[in-house]
């Protein structure tokens, strides 16, 4: 794996934490954890619910047990603040299992990056929603959100 940097680099503006947010779902859409982790540093921290990973080769592993019991995964992050090189964002994902059972889960993020814009720690904080299938809400293929598609804020979530 490769520590190319990936802008947009900290010191964040609004626009540019924005695309920063933007930028991290569509990984996260892509459900390639190879692809993802070259979004952290190598030495990289992670709190997810109750689980602790360090360092890419375990957010790989992390993210690869995850997509293969959460199925037809799909994100929308938003902004919610930035200062620096610090970005706090909410989020809301829709996935099922493998008995055909939804859920939403929802969430908040404390990040922190490196000068040469690769993420060195990620808080995350989540809570799972039963739904009925009736009840989702992200219909897009599988992949990235399509522009058009209503954010967080737009579906009252």
């Amino acid at each position: 794996m490769t520590d190319a940097a990936r802008p947009p680099f900290p010191p964040f503006t609004r626009e540019t934490a924005i695309e920063k947010v933007r930028l991290a779902e569509d990984g996260w859409n892509s459900r390639d954890p190879e692809k993802v982790a070259l979004a952290y540093t190598v030495d990289s921290r992670w709190r997810n619910r109750a689980e602790f990973a360090t360092g890419r080769e375990e957010i790989v592993a992390f993210l690869t047990r995850k997509w293969a019991r959460e199925l037809d995964y799909r994100l929308i992050k938003e902004l919610w603040a930035f200062d620096g090189n610090r970005i706090a964002v909410r989020f809301a994902y829709e996935s099922h299992d493998d008995s055909g059972n939804w859920f939403r889960s929802y969430g908040n993020e404390n990040w922190e990056f490196d000068d040469n814009g690769l993420m060195r720690l990620r808080h995350a904080c989540i809570n799972d929603l039963p739904i009925e299938e009736s009840e989702r809400l992200y219909h897009w293929p599988l992949g990235r959100r399509p522009d058009d598609h209503p954010g967080l804020s737009d579906l009252g979530l």
